[in-house]
């Protein structure tokens, strides 16, 4: 089943978290880790990706399907600094080089709400030392550490605490020439509500099909409204405050 117009190239994060915004597309999609995603729509190589924020606000102009967001309103569970030291007498952290999102909202946040500016490391150096993690593998870390010293400093929740604002982590971004941008958008969006109706379904095929149901729909949000839209240009102006992208003035969004 697809709604999708013909010809039209979509590319997809392949986390749990993206599933229910791609619920019937299987075989239509191009699926790929986020930093690979942005790289391919980059290329010319895909119509309309479901791109972390950051590859939006990090562009001058950025066409971005409304009311549909890989989002959280506190905590999310899968994007977390995961240490074993005090957070303020972190030398060093590891950031995972799948994702320039939450790589920079983890600047941002101990660069404006803790006044720390780390070294920041392509890979741990040692076990013990303090890694961000996002996604499926995330999930694995944290339920098999949650009780052997590891603390675990939970981006949304602390985006949240700082900010009273959600956090969008990825959106679908559309290539600036492509024709008929709205019609996409409205296809995305029926994906979307079809998507939301099946989450017991896509939860029901995982390991842990109760937590992966609770990841879902307690956790993870999907809707892009107004407080949203407040955080995505919260995030671009602390981009650009702290030197996270070139350029001073925020990127040209426009929501279709």
């Amino acid at each position: 089943m697809s709604e999708l117009p013909n010809g039209c190239r979509v590319g997809s994060v392949p986390y749990l978290n993206a599933r229910p915004l791609i619920y019937g597309l299987e075989g239509r999609v191009t699926l790929d880790v986020p930093s690979q995603l942005a790289a391919r729509f980059a290329a010319g190589g895909l119509d309309a990706a479901l791109l972390p924020v950051y590859e939006a606000v990090a562009r001058e102009r950025a066409l971005i399907a409304d009311d549909i967001a890989i989002a959280s309103d506190g905590a999310v569970f899968s994007v977390f600094l995961a240490h074993r030291q005090p957070l303020a007498e972190l030398e060093a952290i590891a950031l995972d080089p799948s994702s320039r999102t939450s790589s920079h909202l983890l600047r941002c946040l101990l660069a404006e709400f803790h006044g720390l500016d780390p070294r920041y490391d392509p890979a741990p150096r040692d076990a013990a030392q303090g890694r961000l993690l996002i996604g499926d593998p995330a999930i694995a870390f944290r339920r098999a550490h949650d009780a052997d010293g590891w603390q675990f400093l939970d981006l949304g929740a602390e985006w949240r605490r700082c900010t009273d604002l959600p956090f969008v982590f990825a959106c679908w971004v559309f290539r600036e020439d492509l024709r008929e941008p709205g019609a996409l958008a409205d296809a995305l969006r029926t994906v979307k509500r079809r998507g939301l109706a099946a989450r017991a379904e896509i939860a029901a095929e995982c390991a842990d099909a109760e937590f992966a149901r609770r990841y879902l729909t307690e956790f993870i949000q999907f809707d892009l409204g107004e407080n949203e839209k407040r955080a995505v240009a919260l995030f671009a102006a602390l981009l650009r405050k702290h030197g996270l992208v070139t350029g001073t003035a925020d990127a040209e969004i426009r929501y279709v």
